[in-house]
């Protein structure tokens, strides 16, 4: 925890980052993830992480960020004592989702998994696109809700 003394404002750096865009770089008091196992919640001070990101909203509490929440899906996060990087696959400000494609990947997801017979990879992958699509509707319905 060394590295902690250097920051005396006691907030985390958080970046995130996509292929083609950096959508945030702030600061906050915590940062919630959604990684593939459940989701985390990265403090000031924090022992080192890396871990694998799943669909779900990233908050952000404190610091300059103003509360922000971001959709995010596949990618990694690296945790440090005073830094959050996030780097996504796809990541999208709530207000940029338009909820009739997520409307329609969610049905196009079905579709897929109804057709995947014996093909557990046709399974897995309408599974994933699935997910992606239902996170996308709920960041869509919780985005000025600051409790969730």
């Amino acid at each position: 925890m060394a590295e902690a003394t250097q920051n005396p404002t006691g907030l985390l750096t958080v970046r995130l980052v996509t292929p083609d865009r950096v959508l945030l770089d702030a600061t906050a008091e915590a940062v919630e993830l959604p990684a593939m196992s459940g989701y985390i919640e990265a403090l000031y001070g924090a022992a080192p992480l890396l871990a694998e990101l799943g669909a779900g909203e990233v908050r952000l509490h404190g610091g300059s960020s103003h509360e922000e929440k971001f959709f995010v899906a596949w990618g990694f996060v690296e945790v440090l004592p005073e830094r959050v990087t996030i780097l996504a696959e796809t990541a999208q400000h709530p207000d940029e989702i338009k909820p009739e494609e997520a409307k329609a990947d969610c049905e196009e997801a079905q579709k897929l998994w109804n057709e995947a017979g014996d093909d557990q990879q046709k399974y897995d992958e309408a599974n994933a696109m699935r997910r992606v699509a239902e996170e996308k509707l709920i960041s869509v319905e919780h985005k000025n809700d600051t409790t969730h």
